[in-house]
């Protein structure tokens, strides 16, 4: 099992790095981690099932990134905190960035929030998380690649999804488009580009500010979390993941953490 470090700079319990003596050239990145609500906001007012559902996080999708981690023996940065206190994978201008509704559910510790309580949550729970994936992409090679891993809900406002495996992209296609071709090799999931989301949703801020930015290849993967119910199936997806990866960044350079899958 890889280490787990909290982010030194970064307020306790609010990201940490998962395997960060990883040497692989990609990072994995899970925004939406973890459930976690501090203490201080009472729950935001949710019921206890609102509280663990998806609303709250991704499940599944911080599991198949610490797999992903160790089959690829790459640094992982994971948010420690629920979305709905602050989604990292929003900037701060974004209204969804701390959400009073999510779907049909409502978030009243969320509602009516001054300015002061949202600048104090950008710089309590974003700040930190930007942070600690900056110093994290900067001791990434100028080839490396940014990963960023999300899981969706199989029905959304009471609408059965078929896709089970999107892949996201913002303006630079070039690895969602290797992935597109590889995955098929690896898996039989049904796949979509820019599916069960996409740019015009707001949910590629990661990828501009810290992929698009930095000229690092990125994508973002999203998993239906109801394939991601158990340990065994987080680890075969992983591992779809990781063939798919190697495969598909292998095309962009011959980069060395890439050429070979870790047992």
């Amino acid at each position: 099992m890889a280490d787990v470090a909290e982010d030194g700079q970064a307020d306790e319990g609010v990201v940490a790095t998962y395997n960060p003596t990883g040497t692989s050239p990609v990072l994995i990145v899970c925004e939406h981690a973890s459930n976690h609500i501090p203490k201080a906001f009472n729950g935001l007012g949710l019921t206890d099932d609102v509280a663990i559902s998806h609303v709250a996080w991704d499940p599944g999708a911080g599991q198949v990134a610490t797999n992903l981690a160790d089959l690829l023996d790459a640094p992982c940065l994971l948010s420690k905190v629920s979305r709905l206190v602050y989604d990292c994978n929003r900037p701060p201008n974004a209204p969804d960035a701390i959400p009073a509704k999510s779907e049909i559910h409502r978030i009243p510790g969320n509602e009516g929030l001054g300015s002061e309580e949202r600048a104090r949550r950008v710089a309590s729970y974003y700040m930190p998380f930007k942070r600690a994936l900056e110093r994290a992409i900067s001791k990434l090679p100028v080839d490396g690649a940014m990963v960023t891993i999300h899981s969706f809900t199989p029905v959304y406002f009471g609408k059965p999804r078929e896709v089970e495996l999107g892949i996201l992209h913002d303006t630079d296609s070039r690895l969602a488009d290797a992935m597109l071709a590889a995955l098929p090799r690896f898996s039989d999931l049904s796949l979509r580009r820019n599916e069960p989301y996409g740019p015009q949703d707001g949910v590629t801020h990661t990828l501009k500010q810290h992929g698009l930015a930095n000229g690092l290849l990125n994508v973002m993967i999203e998993i239906r979390n109801d394939l991601l119910r158990s340990d065994q199936q987080c680890s075969a997806i992983a591992r779809v993941l990781a063939e798919a990866l190697k495969a598909s960044i292998g095309q962009f350079s011959p980069l060395e953490g890439m050429r070979g899958v870790a047992q």
